[in-house]
């Protein structure tokens, strides 16, 4: 692929994304300083993804939150394709959904998609998605969400609430349509076509406004959920949107749970930390001590570097000066990297302590079927 070329679907991701192209591409809005102060008047803070720009694209945020500002209360929704276990990429709109939650005050609604993984992977049986679905709550549950306001749908499990709303979406839906936004061809299975509809349908689970925090790969879904709202007599979805989060191999593309070297797993010990970051995380260093303490190294390409600026850093002057001293050559990559690891495995042991208690909690999170 050229390099100044990229993809970006909800099944494919591939090559240096350009965000600011991405979002004439897909007819995204930037989040401007005008949607931050909104965000700031009501909350009295702003989160570090917002100010560091890891959630950077929008639809629609502005006219939700001037209603919020009226009186009109919204609730929120995200989710989980479950292809595999958890992985730090995951946790990102899933943190950021937790502050949104706690700001507002609001119902929150994952989605566990299990059907959807099953069209899209050959070599995955509906019973190991299932599977993967109640692994990948545990991360969720973990986070620390509070079950009296927190659902979490499994598509095969939930279908009796899903299907009424998805039949409804479905109706205002034609394959030509999903089609050009997808590429869909005569192989796809119809399962997939089908598919769009069953994530539409927590969008209108309550009778009020819904703001989706997610990845902007999962964008093209919500497109088609917005046009046909209107049309059922519900409010357009608003969307908040994050960058995607890289493999430790290097720019371009993004982390992926079928990728073991490329990938820090919820559930990996302190030692497979140390050694997956150690030998593949990508350096923005130079390649002797002596040309990175002359030259120093570049922050903006080392993955190391980026996962502080993402998620594990939100002291906005410890980053600072962690940037600087890479910069400048004062730090090198191993001491980076050693930053890195003592962060990770200092979040994971704390997450996989709650994870191990969400396995007697996770009945207090499912929704249950009306």
């Amino acid at each position: 692929m050229p390099p100044d070329e990229f993809i970006v679907t909800p099944w494919h991701v591939e090559g240096d994304i350009d965000y600011d192209k991405l979002i004439k591409q897909f007819g995204t809005e930037k989040i401007t300083d005008s949607i931050l102060k909104k965000i700031e008047r009501t909350t009295g803070e702003i989160h570090f993804m917002l100010r560091r720009g890891v959630f950077f694209s929008h639809r629609d945020l502005g006219r939700l939150l001037d209603e919020y500002e009226k009186g009109k209360k919204f609730f929120l929704y995200t989710g989980r394709g479950p292809s595999g276990h958890t992985h730090i990429g995951h946790l990102v709109p899933w943190v950021f959904a937790k502050w949104l939650q706690e700001k507002f005050d609001t119902n929150i609604y994952f989605q566990l998609t299990d059907d959807e993984k099953f069209f899209a992977k050959q070599d995955l049986t509906l019973e190991q998605t299932r599977n993967f679905a109640y692994e990948n709550a545990l991360d969720f549950i973990a986070l620390g969400f509070k079950p009296e306001k927190t659902k979490i749908i499994i598509n095969t499990k939930n279908i009796k609430t899903l299907y009424p709303i998805a039949a409804e979406v479905a109706k205002k839906i034609n394959f030509s349509n999903t089609k050009a936004v997808f590429g869909f061809t005569n192989e796809t299975n119809i399962g997939m076509i089908f598919y769009t509809s069953l994530q539409s349908a927590p969008c209108f689970i309550e009778d009020r406004p819904v703001l989706i925090p997610l990845g902007v790969d999962q964008d093209p879904h919500f497109r088609i959920t917005r046009d046909v709202a209107p049309r059922i007599g519900k409010p357009k979805p608003a969307l908040i949107h994050n960058i995607m989060i890289p493999s430790l191999s290097g720019p371009g593309g993004k982390m992926s749970a079928s990728d073991e070297s490329g990938t820090v797993y919820t559930t990996d010990s302190p030692e497979t930390v140390k050694k997956k970051i150690n030998k593949y995380a990508f350096s923005g260093g130079q390649p002797t001590v002596e040309e990175h303490r002359k030259m120093g190294g570049n922050p903006d390409i080392d993955v190391s570097y980026q996962y502080l600026r993402i998620f594990f850093e939100p002291d906005d002057q410890k980053l600072k000066t962690i940037h600087d001293d890479y910069k400048s050559g004062k730090l090198l990559t191993g001491e980076l990297k050693a930053i890195l690891i003592e962060k990770v495995n200092s979040f994971l042991k704390v997450h996989q302590e709650r994870r191990e208690k969400a396995k007697s909690q996770i009945d207090r999170f499912l929704f249950e079927d009306r």
